[in-house]
């Protein structure tokens, strides 16, 4: 059954219409958009497939769905726009702005360092519940008094999860407002793209419904028989409160109840279009809007973390920057220089600085490590660009 591409694309970027389009190929169920801005202006522009295979519902131009760990780089957005204003400090400890972290020894993790996954809070020690994690106030102090999962200054590893409740309460502490309210204020509002973290009960609706390809599914059922502490496991699933890939037919992200709480580790909502709008305002005016300089772009991009994490693994590795996540041969942008950050089955957003482009595509077919659909697009942008 052959899918229908909705949208336009400029002269000159034929190809990735011709690739998004391949990437439906033996996927009926699957839904997708794809977003690309140079200098601020939209030169793909793209979508097709199915929103809701239950139903039929097509995918329409202005279909949100869930970008998980694509929220991340949008967090980490936000904190680097107050670094930019001096009102956060990447090399100050966190405890500064929130004194209650400093229990259990964490007292001299700094904020750049949390960002960039050293904190030690991987994963929670004490298993919470789909109701401990749509109630912000738990969850952090948690987090708050819980002692390091390693020795801290030993290496990082990936907070699939915690980092945004993390981030989150940094950016609460320093401004005032949730990490929601403060995106919608900051980047949403002014760009007047889709995008949320913390979806309004008016719009419960509208996001599409994933679901998990079968190999993703094997890949974390062999994952579960891992004998436990398993915590890179626990990180996905928290104990009891999610699905280990992040979504089930009616339960996880597919929940309304768990997409209108703020979980900005992975909870993020957006069209392609705004991921990418999004990400081209940090590095170009869009929409009269530039979201970044240069300099803490600099500062905010310089590596962090990379190599094997701390409970192991396979390579390729990924690198962060401030909670960015940088070119590498695990996720590869258009070049050194790029950042952004993709999410669990497919998400891809990122900016470039040199090109001045901002990249967004989107799916609610979730696909595990041999996805290449954004990956062959991005490939073929490096070409164009």
């Amino acid at each position: 059954m052959s899918v229908s591409v909705h949208g336009s694309v400029a002269p000159g970027f034929e190809p990735l219409a011709d690739l998004f389009a391949t990437a439906f190929e033996d996927r009926p169920r699957m839904g997708a958009a794809l977003s690309v801005l140079v200098e601020g202006e939209c030169v793909v522009d793209l979508w097709g497939g199915t929103a809701d295979a239950r139903t039929g519902r097509a995918w329409q131009r202005d279909t949100p769905t869930t970008v998980f760990s694509c929220t991340k780089g949008l967090v980490s957005i936000l904190a680097a726009r107050l670094v930019q204003e001096g009102r956060l400090d990447y090399d100050a400890p966190v405890s500064l702005y929130w004194p209650e972290f400093a229990a259990a020894g964490k007292d001299r993790v700094t904020v750049g360092q949390a960002l960039s996954h050293h904190a030690g809070l991987s994963a929670p020690r004490q298993d919470l519940s789909e109701d401990d994690i749509v109630d912000w106030d738990r969850v952090t102090a948690i987090l708050a008094a819980q002692e390091p999962l390693w020795p801290l200054g030993s290496g990082y590893q990936y907070h699939a999860l915690t980092h945004g409740w993390v981030a989150g309460e940094i950016i609460r502490r320093v401004t005032g407002q949730s990490v929601g309210s403060y995106f919608e204020d900051l980047i949403t509002g002014p760009l007047a793209v889709d995008a949320w973290i913390g979806l309004p009960e008016t719009l419960a609706d509208t996001p599409a419904h994933i679901e998990v390809s079968q190999p993703l599914l094997d890949l974390w059922a062999v994952e579960a028989r891992k004998p436990a502490p398993n915590w890179p496991y626990k990180a996905m699933t928290l104990g009891h409160a999610l699905p280990v890939d992040l979504v089930s037919e009616q339960g996880g992200f597919n929940k309304p109840a768990i997409r209108a709480a703020e979980i900005p580790g992975a909870g993020g909502i957006a069209t392609a279009q705004a991921l990418a709008t999004m990400w081209s305002a940090c590095v170009t005016p869009t929409g009269g809007v530039r979201l970044l300089d240069d300099a803490v772009i600099a500062v905010a991009t310089h590596t962090r973390s990379q190599g094997q994490p701390v409970f192991g693994g396979d390579p390729p590795y990924s690198r962060w920057g401030c909670g960015f996540q940088l070119d590498s041969e695990a996720r590869r942008y258009l070049g050194e220089g790029c950042f952004g950050h993709d999410g669990a089955g497919g998400q891809v957003g990122f900016a470039d600085p040199a090109r001045r482009i901002g990249f967004g595509f989107v799916t609610n077919w979730m696909m595990g490590p041999e996805d290449q659909r954004a990956t062959q697009i991005i490939e073929a942008l490096r070409k164009l660009a």
